[in-house]
């Protein structure tokens, strides 16, 4: 009897992971990072609640840290297997993981120094070389191959749409009149999204998992590109500054898509634009040897103009801590976006401590913010925040545009859901807070007559 654990994002909308065991042999789809609150964040500390050495293999979704950011822990409790990923997941994957190690390593040197930590020493979850022997574990799969694992189970997998290289993954278990089809969706992206393309359509599985980070939402219809020149031209009227924390996979990329068009327009001025944070800048560099993953629009800008239409004149990547730590001193109007997109952590926060005490600089969220993070409670309308230890005044100006999102809304996740030309035995609602999950459960259920289910996390599902 074929089993799902939920190990993560049940209850919550990060900590992705989904342990699959056919009573032969067992796989994880995804192996993520819990983050938002405190109390998640510590459950990160108690390591994987599984046997690591006994999983076959891992198939990720994409390269977002609450979907790969626990694969050196993983290995670190002795798994051995291969983890399977989309080509430019891959690449992502290399970037993300050093990244969010480094990132672990500076906090912890930070905090040492500055002696606000409560732990002495303070440690990262992981190290470089740790995260550097995860990746050896990487093996590439492409879009629409099937795969065979250890005879009892194919693989799949399936454009997402969601960030470059994201999947879904199609899960088939046995075979003839015994199999079972599992699809785990993944974060779904959005119909008409700027650069990549929409969602594959699937047309049935015997089982389902979507996600519902925002399945009690819609995203608001206005023009992206007109907001951002809004904010831009008035931020610059003051003689302020644009900051933008932005997840350096993907919101980066597509609001410097837009900025490109913007000034291409003449909408906004010719201002700088700094992208400060090692990983963005590698992984623009990444989207631009991609353009065969970009929508058919993007694409024809880049034979328009010959050049990756996520770049522009006056914009700058920025790479040492010395080159970011010059940008405090700015004193013209200009855009910074930084890393981390929930201002958990990263270059970021060193950003905000400088630009949120001056009332002529303006805060721009472009990404969804988990309960408990910085970007929620600024969101929220705190009058100051935490950071490193110190409470700072927030007088900035702050705005979050949810048409950014990568996550398809509660319509578009419907639309996708109405592809279904069988439904499901049984949908499970996963990757979202708990009012998004029921919702977008109840949703299902008055529209489409599917039976589904809100599992909470390390529940144990038979599946017929």
């Amino acid at each position: 009897m074929t089993q799902i654990r939920f190990l993560g994002a049940a209850g919550t909308v990060t900590g992705s992971r989904y342990l699959v065991d056919t009573g032969k042999i067992r796989f994880l789809v995804d192996c993520g990072m819990f983050q938002g609150t405190k109390k998640l964040r510590l459950m990160n500390w108690e390591g994987l609640p599984l046997d690591a050495a006994s999983v076959s293999g891992v198939f990720i979704t994409h390269a977002h840290i609450d979907h790969i950011g626990m694969l050196p822990v993983m290995v670190r409790q002795g798994f051995r297997g291969p983890v399977w990923c989309t080509p430019s997941t891959l690449e992502l994957c290399k970037l993300s993981l050093v990244d969010a190690a480094h990132l672990q390593e500076e906090d912890a040197r930070f905090a040492n120094k500055k002696g606000f930590s409560k732990h002495a020493p303070a440690l990262p979850l992981y190290t470089v070389e740790e995260a550097e022997r995860a990746i050896q574990h990487l093996q590439p799969l492409e879009y629409e191959k099937e795969m065979n694992l250890d005879g009892e189970a194919s693989i799949c997998f399936r454009d997402a749409g969601h960030i470059l290289g994201s999947a879904m993954v199609d899960v088939g278990i046995g075979s003839g009149s015994q199999s079972t089809r599992v699809v785990f969706s993944g974060d779904l992206g959005r119909y008409n999204a700027l650069i990549l393309r929409d969602p594959t359509a699937i047309d049935s599985s015997e089982y389902l998992l979507v996600e519902s980070t925002y399945g009690n939402r819609q995203h608001s219809h206005e023009e992206s590109a007109e907001e951002v020149a809004e904010i831009i031209n008035e931020t610059a009227r003051r003689g302020g500054m644009l900051v933008v924390p932005a997840f350096a996979v993907g919101r980066t990329q597509t609001l410097l898509y837009v900025i490109r068009d913007l000034k291409e327009k003449q909408a906004i001025p010719d201002l700088p634009v700094y992208v400060d944070s090692p990983m963005a800048v590698h992984v623009s560099e990444l989207f631009c040897r991609h353009i065969d993953e970009f929508d058919e629009e993007a694409q024809a800008i880049y034979r328009r103009t010959g050049q990756c239409p996520i770049l522009f004149p006056n914009l700058r990547f920025v790479r040492t801590p010395a080159e970011s730590q010059e940008l405090n001193s700015l004193r013209f109007p200009s855009v910074i976006i930084s890393a981390s997109g929930m201002a958990t952590g990263g270059r970021i926060l060193h950003h905000l401590k400088h630009r949120l005490p001056d009332p002529r600089n303006t805060v721009l969220f472009i990404g969804f913010q988990s309960n408990g993070t910085r970007g929620q409670l600024l969101k929220d309308g705190a009058r100051e925040i935490k950071i490193h230890g110190e409470m700072v005044p927030v007088r900035a100006a702050i705005r979050s545009m949810e048409s950014f999102s990568g996550h398809a809304d509660s319509d578009e996740i419907m639309q996708w859901l109405q592809g279904f030309k069988t439904p499901p035995k049984r949908t499970f609602i996963v990757h979202g807070e708990p009012d998004s999950s029921a919702a977008l459960a109840e949703r299902i259920q008055q529209a489409l007559h599917w039976k589904t289910h809100v599992p909470e996390y390390k529940e144990i599902v038979e599946l017929c």
